[in-house]
């Protein structure tokens, strides 16, 4: 009796056991299909607007040697590092770890300058000894070159750089600047989501990168890429990189002199070329103030991620700088930043001379993709930019051209709020990811309709790197756009 009893307990266990797993087999291939769909619809946006011409993009500056390795191997957790703390350089390996601990534990790229030479080439050396590193083409602005390209722009990059390097490039690349003999090097230090560090885990996947230039901060392709601007004019200029000035060591009044002839550059191109600048990781905000000033108002465009938005908000509105921010932050709070953004920097601009109109802000995060334009101005296609920026931010990070959706992921929910106060909800339609519509900025007594596009991001589950993403997205998102 208690023999077949236990029997029918059993049977009735192994039949729920197969019911569960069911259940979760067919949850899952909903789930599958639902994110196959919402590719179907990026894909087809994507594939709309075909480029028909070669516009010629200009891109400054700089290009360097980025040696990736994982954070696990290079560098080891004890509890004699303490509490983590952020530093503006970095001049010992505790130091260091302090730093990689203060990122690390909130997800947050950061990109900090090394003036200890020697430490810094010792840890290239002990990097490169592992046989998971490895080494490529880096530096913002010779990575949105190298994508430009890959999209068929005719594309001109300015940078300093040793003849071996200079090989590596595509020959489509028109490169000026010059040689020099030895290349910079950025050390990116990366970890995936969910990976343990002493007792800090990482909640998402992301970067934490040192150097040591002595090219890029003193933008030595200036004069170079200012000759080739005389003779001809891009369709698109893009200033990137400056954030290799931060903490670095200049004589009194070098780097303001620098930034000055870079927004010479910037104030002698006609309406006809547009203009975008490219943000990065700032930790001084002295530099911040200074591009405020100096190059952000002469800008027809601006490209950021979640972190620098958040620091560039916080420098315009309350003057301070922020160093981390939530890495996964609420659409709608990114949305109202734009907006803060969009009217403080419209301002000023008015207050400028020989300024531009900010006419276009596009902010990169891991769930989504944020595009702000002004109807009527030089750039189109919006809600297909904002789908390539989608697609191409999964395909980088899992280094694929095929989006996988058992490699993929939506952490964006079914519907999303335009403001967090009297925003209009918005629910997520698969088939019709890219959720677009107009508002209007009332900025003084003018009133700027704007059209919004937000497409959601089908995040890589398996991810195969992380640095040089933003530049990628920026770019593919600029391509459709020109």
């Amino acid at each position: 009796m208690g023999y077949n009893r236990g029997l029918k307990y059993g049977t009735v266990f192994t039949v729920l056991i197969v019911l569960v797993a069911i259940y979760y087999r067919n949850s899952e291939n909903v789930l599958q299909k639902r994110l196959q769909a919402l590719v179907h619809g990026l894909e087809k946006l994507e594939s709309k607007h075909v480029i028909t011409s070669r516009a010629k993009v200009a891109i400054g500056y700089g290009v360097c040697t980025d040696v990736y390795i994982n954070a696990k191997e290079l560098l080891n957790y004890s509890e004699s590092i303490g509490q983590p703390q952020h530093f503006d350089e970095i001049n010992t390996e505790l130091e260091l770890l302090k730093s990689f601990a203060y990122y690390f534990r909130h997800g947050a790229a950061a990109e900090r300058y090394m003036a200890n030479g020697t430490l810094f080439d010792e840890l290239v050396a002990k990097a490169r000894s592992f046989s998971s590193s490895y080494s490529t083409i880096g530096g913002n602005a010779a990575i949105m070159a190298l994508r430009f390209a890959r999209e068929g722009c005719d594309v001109t990059l300015a940078a300093k750089l040793t003849r071996s390097l200079h090989q590596m490039m595509p020959q489509v690349i028109n490169i000026v600047g010059g040689e020099v003999k030895r290349d910079d090097i950025h050390l990116v230090i990366e970890y995936k989501h969910g990976d343990v560090w002493g007792p800090y885990s990482s909640a998402r996947a992301n970067r934490y990168i040192i150097h040591n230039d002595a090219n890029n901060p003193k933008v030595n392709s200036l004069e170079a890429f200012e000759e080739l601007l005389s003779t001809q004019e891009p369709d698109l200029l893009i200033i990137s990189g400056l954030q290799m000035m931060d903490n670095y060591p200049f004589p009194n009044g070098e780097r303001q002199e620098l930034l000055l002839k870079i927004r010479k550059q910037m104030v002698d191109r006609p309406k006809s070329t547009k203009i975008h600048f490219e943000m990065a990781s700032f930790a001084e905000d002295k530099l911040l103030f200074e591009l405020c000033d100096s190059i952000i108002p002469f800008a027809d465009s601006l490209g950021m991620n979640e972190q620098e938005i958040a620091n560039l908000h916080n420098a315009m509105y309350y003057g301070n700088i922020s160093l981390v921010a939530n890495s996964t932050p609420r659409i709608a709070t990114v949305l109202d930043q734009m907006r803060t953004l969009f009217k403080l920097i419209r301002m000023r601009s008015k207050t400028v001379e020989n300024s531009r109109e900010l006419t276009r802000i596009h902010v990169h995060t891991l769930a989504y993709q944020a595009i702000f334009t002004v109807k009527g101005s030089k750039w189109k296609n919006t809600m297909a930019a904002a789908a390539k920026a989608s697609l191409t931010a999964h395909r980088h990070v899992c280094a694929t051209s095929h989006v996988d959706v058992r490699k993929a992921t939506l952490i964006l929910d079914d519907s999303f709020s335009t403001s967090i106060v009297q925003g209009t909800r918005i629910a997520l339609d698969m088939d019709k990811p890219v959720s677009c519509w107009d508002e209007l900025l009332k900025i003084a007594n003018e009133n700027i309709p704007i059209e919004a596009c937000v497409a959601p991001v089908l995040v890589c589950t398996e991810a195969a790197q992380t640095a040089g993403g933003g530049d990628n997205i920026s770019s593919a998102g600029l391509v459709l756009q020109i």
